[in-house]
C-alpha cells in the first residue's frame, strides 16, 4: 500500500553488487540513534519491538496493514522516546509496496541499520479442511512478506556496507505444529531462506543476518488466527511475555557481533532435541496434546480470523498467558521432553523382527 506520508528528496544510495559493497565495512555495532523498519509493528511482537526501540532513542519506520491501528503505535513510539517514528502503512504480501517502505524510510533518514520483520500470522485446522487460499495466504505473509522484506533491506545494507536483518521465525521453524500445516511449512522455508542469506553475506563483515525464535507467545495473534477447527483456541501452555521477545530484537540490534539464532522460552531447548532424536514420537504427541485442548474447548464458528482482512487491535498482550512461575513451565517442557525421550528408547528397545530364513534353509538344504 502506497505511503500517505511525504518523502524528504534525499538521494537514495545505488544498488552494489558483492564485489561493489564498501570493503572498509565495521564490524562493530551500528551507529546510534539505529534507523529500524519494524513490519507487522500495530499489535503483538512487533509493537511492543516498537516501543522497546523506541526507549533506546532509535528512528522508526513501522509499517502495516492498517493506517488506523498504525497511527497510534506510531503516537507512542514518539512519546517512549523515538527520535523519530514515521507510519508507512504497507501490506508485506505486496513486493512494490514492501519496496516502497524501504525507499521511504532512506529518503527520511538516509540509510536502514536495522530492518525487523514481524509479521506473522496463521490458520488452524486439519490440512484437507482448511481452504487452500487461507493456506496460500499464511506463506504469503510469512514466508513471502519475509522474502519481500530481505530483498529490499540487504540491497540498501549492500549499497551502504552495514545493516542487520532480523527475522522472526519461532521455534515453528524446528519443530513442526499439527493442525497449523501451512504456518510449519512458512517458518520452516523462513529458517531455510535466513540461513542462505547468511552464508551469501558471510564475506560481507557489516551484515548480519539474525533470527529469533520464541515459543508460544501470548500476542493478540491467537484470537485472530484463521480457525478451522470448529473450536476455541485456548492453548493450555505457558506463554511468553511479547516484551521478552522485543528485548531479544533489540539485543541484536545494538549487540557488537550479534548472534545468528536467539533462543527465547525455557520449552525452546528440550523440544528441539526431542524432536531430533524422536520426530515420530514428537508428532505423535504434539497431535495428542492438540486434540485434547480442542476437545475440551467450547465449539466456535469457522473464521478467516485477520487472514484477508487486518484486525482492529493494537494490543501488545493477548490475555491468554498462564501466571506460571518459570520453574514450573521448565519443569513442564522437560516433563514433555522425558515422554518423548522415554517413547524413543522403548522403541529403540524392541526386538528386531524375525527374519524368514533362506529358501535353502527352508528346504533342510544348504543355501
Amino acid at each position: 500500500m502506497l505511503s500517505m506520508f511525504p518523502t524528504r528528496h534525499t538521494p537514495t544510495p545505488t544498488t552494489a553488487s558483492p564485489s561493489d559493497a564498501p570493503s572498509h565495512a565495521a564490524s562493530s555495532a551500528p551507529p546510534s540513534p539505529l534507523v529500524v523498519v519494524v513490519t507487522g509493528a500495530s499489535s503483538g511482537i512487533g509493537h511492543a519491538t516498537a516501543l522497546a526501540l523506541a526507549r533506546t532513542g532509535a528512528r522508526l519506520v513501522l509499517a502495516a496493514r492498517n493506517a488506523d491501528t498504525l497511527a497510534p503505535v506510531a503516537k507512542a513510539c514518539r512519546a517512549e522516546g523515538a527520535s523519530a517514528a514515521l507510519a508507512v502503512p504497507t501490506d508485506v504480501t505486496d513486493a512494490d509496496a514492501v519496496d516502497r517502505l524501504a525507499r521511504t524510510a532512506v529518503g527520511h533518514h538516509g540509510r536502514i541499520d536495522v530492518w525487523v520483520n514481524c509479521v506473522g500470522v496463521g490458520a488452524l485446522g486439519e490440512f484437507h479442511q482448511t481452504p487452500v487460499a487461507a493456506h496460500r495466504r499464511v506463506v504469503e505473509a510469512n514466508l513471502l512478506g519475509h522474502l519481500y522484506g530481505a530483498h529490499a533491506a540487504l540491497r540498501q545494507f549492500r549499497a551502504q556496507g552495514q545493516g542487520r536483518l532480523i527475522n522472526l521465525v519461532s521455534a515453528g521453524g524446528w519443530i513442526p505444529t499439527p493442525f497449523a500445516a501451512a504456518y510449519t511449512a512458512s517458518k520452516f522455508g523462513l529458517r531455510g531462506l535466513s540461513a542462505a542469506l547468511r552464508a551469501e553475506v558471510a564475506h560481507l563483515p557489516g551484515i548480519h543476518v539474525c533470527d529469533v525464535a520464541p515459543t508460544v507467545v501470548d500476542t493478540p495473534g491467537l484470537s485472530h488466527v484463521a480457525n478451522y477447527t470448529g473450536r476455541n483456541i485456548d492453548p493450555p501452555l505457558p506463554m511468553l511475555d511479547p516484551r521478552r521477545v522485543a528485548d531479544a530484537v533489540v539485543g541484536l540490534a545494538q549487540a557488537p557481533q550479534p548472534r545468528a539464532t536467539t533462543w527465547v522460552g525455557a520449552a525452546a531447548a528440550p523440544a528441539r532435541v526431542a524432536q531430533a532424536v524422536a520426530p515420530q514420537a514428537m508428532g505423535a504427541f504434539l497431535r495428542w496434546a492438540t486434540e485434547k485442548a480442542l476437545h475440551m474447548a467450547g465449539p466456535a464458528r469457522p473464521s478467516d480470523g485477520n487472514l484477508f482482512a487486518p484486525s482492529r487491535s493494537t494490543a501488545v498482550d493477548g490475555g491468554q498467558r498462564r501466571s506460571l512461575q518459570h520453574t514450573l513451565a521448565r519443569a513442564a517442557a522437560l516433563g514433555a521432553f522425558g515422554l518423548v525421550l522415554g517413547a524413543w528408547a522403548a522403541r529403540q528397545q524392541r526386538p528386531a523382527p524375525a527374519r524368514y530364513p533362506a529358501a535353502g534353509a527352508r528346504d533342510g538344504k544348504a543355501p
